[in-house]
């Protein structure tokens, strides 16, 4: 499957007032504070997590659905209900959940977003319960 793959998040690591500074691609990628903003304001939103087993085993954001980016092609049939509806997509860092956001919205998914920085970005600016790894 062909890659059409934005540029790179840049993601300051470091204490919480660096990681605040993260750049992101509008159009690929939405920032872990709003993705917070939309859980807790009731927004419909659906979070995939395309980690491996054990960084889910590690840490993990509470709703989230893991499937693995090595298994997730042979897995969209799963995601079909949500089509056409909000999905972001998370990782550790953010490259390979872009990889797969740019892989659903091949297969037709129509709102899918990378959360810029991943799972270490919500855990320096949402959730501090969250491991870092």
């Amino acid at each position: 499957m062909a890659d059409p793959l934005p540029g790179p998040t840049r993601f300051q690591g470091g204490p919480a007032s660096a990681a605040a500074k993260i750049t992101i691609n509008p159009e690929w990628e939405v920032h872990p504070l709003d993705v917070h903003k939309m859980k807790t304001s009731g927004t419909e939103i659906f979070i995939l997590d395309v980690r491996q087993q054990k960084e889910w085993d590690i840490a993990r954001i509470d709703g989230a659905l893991l499937i693995p980016l090595d298994q997730l092609p042979q897995r969209f049939a799963e995601l079909e209900s949500r089509r056409d509806k909000p999905i972001v997509v998370h990782c550790h860092h953010g490259v390979r959940s872009l990889r797969a956001a740019a892989w659903l919205r091949q297969a037709g998914f129509t709102q899918v977003k990378s959360m810029a920085g991943g799972i270490d970005a919500w855990s320096l600016l949402v959730d501090q319960t969250v491991c870092r790894y």
